[in-house]
């Protein structure tokens, strides 16, 4: 399963995922079809604030180690 799917899951829809970023449903189907699941950079965060789908489950190339982008709380506790 891709990291965007784990976020819409975990949103509910894909729409209450657009709704939670500001973005429109098509953005998101973008994301997963035509981007293949990769989403900008600066979505990473709001993604991972609405669902808790790790920055580095969504983008490892950006996040290379699984606590980065983590709040430091958050990435002593994993």
């Amino acid at each position: 399963m891709k990291a965007i799917d784990k976020a819409i899951t975990r949103a509910g829809t894909a729409t209450r995922l657009a709704e939670l970023l500001e973005v429109s449903a098509m953005t998101i189907s973008h994301w997963r079809n035509r981007y293949q699941g990769v989403v900008p950079a600066d979505r990473v965060l709001p993604i991972y604030s609405a669902t808790g789908v790790t920055p580095h489950e969504l983008r490892p190339d950006l996040y290379p180690n699984p606590t980065d982008g983590l709040p430091s709380q958050e990435a002593s506790a994993k």
